[in-house]
C-alpha cells in the first residue's frame, strides 16, 4: 500500500465529473471520493423508451448529439437530492432543471428520440423522473469504426454496466498528462485534448515525462493527498467516443487511430476505490512500491 514516504509520482491538475451518461460534464476544483468514485459523476442516465437502454455517445448514429447536451451540479442550500440540483443545458441555450415536471417531454423532443431521466441510486443525488433499482443491469450500445486493429470488433454491440450504475467499466477513470503529450507526438496536427477522454482525474507527471506512464500503474496502488487510494485496475480501451466533435473540438478519427497503433487503443488507467475522502486540484500524488 502507498504511504506518506512513497515517492511523489506527480500532482492532481484537474478533476472532473460528468452527472448525465454521456453528456458533457464539468470541472471542479475539490471532489469527494466513496465507494462509487467521485461523488456526482454518471448519477444520470437517459434511457431509451423503445428498448430500455442507457443512450450513449459510443453510438453515435442512434444519438448524433448527445455531445452537444452538458450536464452540471449546482450546490444549493438544502440537504440531499435538493443540495446539489441538476442542470442540463441544451445545445440550443437553454437550461433544464432535474425538477422540472416536463424535463423527460423536452429532452425527448431536442433528442428526436423518446427517452426518460433516470439516477442510481448509489450517490448523494435522488433520482430525476425515475430511479433505478439497486440490482438493476443497465445495457448500452457501442459502434466501433473501421480502424486497422479494431477489425475483430462488430458494427454496433451491446454492453452492459456494472449493476445498479452507469459507469462503463469502472468507477474511477485517470489519466496523464504525458500519455497526452505523448499521442501529440506521435501526431500533432491532433487536438488530445482533456475532454476528449472524459477522465475523472487528470495527473501531471513528476519530471514532465513524455510516455505512457501509466501502464506500468496496473496492479499497483496510488494514494492521492492524505486520505485517498485507488486501486489501478486496468488499461482504459478507447472507443470512438474520442473521435467526435464537442464543444470548439472538431471530429477527428485518427485521434483513436493514434491510440490505437501505439498503445493498443488504452488512453489512461481505471481504478477502484480502497479508501475514500476529499481530493483537490493540486494533490500530491504517489504511487505504491511494483
Amino acid at each position: 500500500m502507498s504511504d506518506a514516504t512513497s515517492p511523489e509520482t506527480g500532482a492532481v491538475v484537474s478533476l472532473w465529473r460528468y452527472p448525465v451518461k454521456s453528456m458533457m460534464g464539468e470541472e471542479v476544483s475539490t471532489a469527494q471520493v466513496g465507494e462509487h468514485g467521485l461523488s456526482g459523476d454518471r448519477v444520470y442516465a437517459l434511457l431509451d423508451s423503445s428498448n430500455g437502454k442507457v443512450a450513449s455517445a459510443k453510438n453515435p448514429g442512434k444519438w448524433p448529439n448527445l455531445f452537444a447536451f452538458r450536464a452540471t451540479l449546482v450546490e444549493g442550500s438544502g440537504s440531499g437530492a435538493r443540495a446539489y440540483p441538476l442542470r442540463i443545458t441544451l445545445p440550443d441555450g437553454r437550461v433544464l432543471t432535474g425538477e422540472q415536471a416536463d424535463l423527460d417531454q423536452v429532452l425527448s423532443k431536442a433528442l428526436n428520440r423518446e427517452v426518460t431521466v433516470a439516477a442510481t441510486e448509489h450517490g448523494q443525488m435522488a433520482a430525476a423522473q425515475s430511479s433505478v433499482p439497486a440490482a438493476w443491469i443497465g445495457k448500452a450500445e457501442a459502434y466501433w469504426p473501421d480502424i486497422e486493429g479494431l477489425e475483430h470488433r462488430k458494427a454496433v454491440t451491446d454492453f452492459a454496466m456494472p449493476a445498479g450504475t452507469f459507469f462503463d467499466c469502472a468507477t474511477v477513470h485517470l489519466v496523464t498528462t504525458a500519455t497526452l503529450h505523448r499521442l501529440r507526438h506521435f501526431y500533432p496536427e491532433g487536438r488530445f485534448e482533456i475532454q476528449r477522454f472524459r477522465p475523472n482525474i487528470v495527473v501531471e507527471a513528476a519530471g514532465g515525462e513524455d510516455a505512457f506512464v501509466e501502464n506500468s500503474w496496473i496492479g499497483r496502488t496510488l494514494a492521492i493527498g492524505n486520505k485517498v487510494q485507488l486501486a489501478i485496475t486496468a488499461p482504459c480501451g478507447r472507443c470512438v467516443m474520442t473521435t467526435l466533435a464537442q464543444g470548439d473540438l472538431p471530429k477527428d478519427s485518427d485521434i483513436l487511430r493514434t491510440a490505437v497503433q501505439h498503445n493498443q487503443a488504452h488512453v489512461g488507467v481505471y481504478a477502484a476505490v480502497l479508501r475514500g475522502g476529499t481530493i483537490s486540484r493540486g494533490d500530491r500524488v504517489r504511487l505504491s512500491a511494483a
